[in-house]
């Protein structure tokens, strides 16, 4: 009886196992994404990372910065027309510049009125530049100028103040220059943003045209040094596509010491970006999200006379961009833009002291102009890069399963007359979780960088926290740019 009842067992099992096979056969799989952890940090709306989905009358605009006032102009005798590629940083109480000096005769025949130098100028309050007489280099039977450099780095030498925190104090600011018949890029070192000395002799980077601005920085988030530098394209396939030889483009490596780096890998963007020729790339942490790299690129139009305008894009990998087609400093923003490479980006993005709410950016005019190459300081509204933008009909904006940590929800947000702003948070169905409805949510209007969102005149997250929610903005007549739970 015993043996039967073995037997009987194990044909319920087998039938048992084939009915979980045609089960598993004929039901589909169902698979949750694990809801995305961006704890407090600060999130921009300026590629598809948060979004789920869109609805209505509501898309990502690209958002110009404000032109400003000239703050600087290259009228040194060993600076000029051509002078160009400014590095600009913050370092406490300073705002540095380094940049080339240069000069060419502005009508044909285009020659240099004098050898490259690499320069130094400093500002208290990012709106006037002065130039101290440092006592490195002569010029013309003087050292009474502000020349820092005179090697063949002086071409495109990028500086930055290195935040590593292993970084010994000789070495606190470094640099890197120079051109492909000097075999590459160098790299430097330098206790005070003054005084350069080679860390290495032979060039670190060698895979690249290098020609114009190439840069580094050190990335607190991945906790790696970040080259930038610009290539040729050899012609030939990629994914598919032909790509012409001789095409502008822009490659990235990586270095735990900056010396020895990593093979270089080219850029790539989001499905559907333009084809187009892109230089001196201005590619850098945002400091407000140091989790994200922003870049002002230079496109280059050939076809249009030369013309050069730069554009926006971002990075969450450092390899992988999304960027936007329109300019973010056009030809017509004053003055002397038009023509050839007279209107880039310089390296640098940063608030001014006593103007919390803005960013300020710079960017270059007048070259090879009859007059002395000048800077232009541009602002841009706090995380002002990008937008959700809604019209009057407004629509909605479903993000991804987040996982709360914060305890309150802020927005950047800016509402015109007649519009709102409202938010609701969901479950992973779809479902408004009780309390946090549209219609529980006390509407946003007006304009604030670091708005609080409230329900019913609440906005503690603290019942929420460690839990994963979707959130959900019903926008119109406005422009959402950031959001952070806090």
């Amino acid at each position: 009886m015993t043996g039967c009842r073995k037997r009987g067992g194990g044909s319920t099992l087998n039938n048992m196992k084939s009915l979980s096979v045609i089960l598993f056969v004929l039901l589909p799989i169902i698979t949750f994404a694990e809801p995305l952890n961006i704890g407090t940090r600060l999130e921009i709306f300026a590629d598809d990372f948060l979004i789920e989905k869109m609805e209505g009358e509501i898309s990502q605009n690209v958002h110009q910065p404000k032109p400003e006032d000239v703050v600087f102009s290259a009228d040194a005798t060993w600076e000029g027309n051509t002078s160009g590629y400014y590095t600009l940083f913050r370092d406490d109480d300073l705002i540095r510049m380094i940049y080339r000096g240069w000069a060419h005769q502005p009508q044909p025949p285009v020659k240099a009125r004098h050898r490259e130098f690499t320069c130094y100028a400093e500002s208290k309050d990012g709106l006037n530049f002065t130039k101290p007489k440092l006592g490195l280099v002569e010029w013309e039977g003087s050292k009474e100028n502000n020349i820092i450099l005179d090697d063949k780095s002086a071409h495109n030498f990028a500086a930055f103040k290195d935040e590593n925190p292993d970084c010994p104090p000789e070495a606190r600011y470094k640099g890197i220059g120079g051109e492909k018949k000097e075999g590459g890029l160098f790299v430097y070192q330098s206790p005070d943003a003054i005084h350069w000395t080679k860390m290495a002799e032979k060039a670190v980077i060698s895979d690249g045209a290098f020609d114009s601005q190439n840069l580094a920085f050190w990335d607190s988030n991945a906790k790696i040094y970040r080259a930038y530098y610009r290539i040729f394209s050899k012609g030939g396939t990629d994914g598919g596509e032909w790509k012409p030889k001789g095409v502008r483009a822009i490659r990235t490596s990586t270095s735990k010491d900056y010396i020895k780096w990593e093979k270089g890998t080219d850029l790539t963007y989001a499905e559907g970006t333009p084809e187009q020729q892109l230089y001196t790339n201005a590619v850098q942490t945002y400091y407000r999200a140091p989790h994200i790299l922003v870049g002002f690129p230079t496109r280059y139009l050939p076809d249009e006379g030369q013309r050069v305008e730069p554009v926006f894009m971002m990075s969450r990998d450092g390899v992988k961009f999304t960027r936007y087609n329109d300019p973010v400093v056009p030809e017509s923003a004053p003055a002397d833009r038009a023509g050839n490479r007279s209107n880039y980006m310089t390296w640098g993005l940063f608030p001014l002291p006593g103007k919390p709410d803005e960013m300020t950016v710079y960017a270059t005019e007048a070259y090879y102009g009859p007059v002395p190459g000048r800077v232009r300081r541009f602002t841009y509204r706090l995380d002002g890069f990008v937008s959700l933008q809604a019209g009057e009909k407004g629509g909605s904006v479903l993000t991804k399963s987040l996982q709360i940590a914060g305890k309150e929800l802020t927005v950047n947000c800016q509402v015109q007359k007649g519009g709102s702003l409202r938010v609701e948070l969901q479950d992973a169905d779809g479902n408004a979780l009780a309390g946090f409805a549209s219609a529980d949510c006390d509407p946003f209007t007006g304009d604030a960088t670091s708005a609080k969102i409230s329900w019913g005149g609440k906005s503690d997250l603290s019942s929420l926290k460690g839990k994963a929610v979707r959130v959900k903005y019903f926008l119109s007549k406005g422009d959402l740019y950031s959001m952070q739970f806090r």
